[in-house]
């Protein structure tokens, strides 16, 4: 999923050779990820990193991080780690969940799967229900659209809550950490890659609770012809959502009686 990193400002012609030897060179390494030689960041300033994992084949997978300066709150109701890693796990739950005593949703707002970095944290198994607190960034897999909310909304989603559509696709038994978005955007943020040089655009959508952080690659904005993201616009398409812990860690106490995991 290389193509994923034009979301932090290294355009299709990088050189992954290149971002490879720069992480080795000049990264560190990446916290709760176990060999410090394997597992490395390379910081690009203003929460971007690159972040890289060498495989026993040589090989190198690269994806880009962003860290948010806000929490997103998920009652955990499944937690899946991937056989060929024990650093990282795929949480599904419902974003946003009730507050006790201040609210009768019984469950959350809306269902999310977020593939978490720093796993390892985490008490195995984990109670179900458990709500975390969680620094969550999605990055554009597939852009669809970006066009005046008025037009690619019908009716009957502009009187959703906040106006927002959030689908993790593959149902409820696969979601596999993507979702399908449709969100109105509410502010752009214009970072840059020190690394690069390239602006990177973080487009802060009106979702329940808390705006999520979208990251979207301008060279397909230009290559579809779509307009540049402002605040006001619409924006849809598919996104991997990455993120990692900032709290709601439960202690040895918390884990015991039923769980999953």
């Amino acid at each position: 999923m290389d193509f994923l990193i034009e979301c932090i400002g290294f355009g299709p012609k990088s050189d992954p050779l290149a971002l490879q030897g720069l992480l080795e060179e000049q990264g560190e390494p990446t916290p709760w990820r176990g060999n410090s030689t394997d597992q490395r960041r390379l910081r690009l300033g203003q929460g971007l990193e690159l972040r890289g994992e060498r495989h026993a084949n040589g090989s190198w997978t690269l994806l880009p991080h962003y860290r948010v300066d806000t929490l997103l709150r998920i009652s955990a109701q499944e937690l899946a780690s991937p056989e060929d890693s024990r650093f990282e796990a795929l949480l599904h739950g419902w974003a946003a969940p009730p507050v006790p005593g201040l609210s009768a949703d019984e469950y959350g707002t809306y269902l999310l799967s977020v593939w978490i970095s720093d796993a390892a944290r985490l008490p195995k198994p984990l109670p179900p229900g458990h709500t975390l607190a969680l620094h969550v960034a999605g990055f554009a897999v597939d852009l669809e659209n970006i066009g005046p909310n008025q037009e690619l909304a019908p009716r009957a989603l502009l009187e959703r809550p906040n106006g927002a559509l959030i689908e993790p696709l593959g149902g409820l038994d696969n979601p596999g950490g993507c979702a399908h978005l449709s969100l109105r955007i509410k502010e752009v943020r214009n970072l840059k890659n020190q690394i690069s040089g390239e602006t990177v655009q973080v487009c802060l959508c009106d979702a329940p609770e808390r705006p999520l952080a979208l990251l979207i690659s301008p060279w397909q904005v230009e290559a579809d012809g779509l307009p540049a993201p402002r605040p006001g616009l619409r924006i849809e398409g598919t996104f991997l959502f990455l993120g990692e812990l900032g709290g709601g860690i439960p202690g040895p106490k918390r884990v015991a009686g039923r769980a999953f995991g």
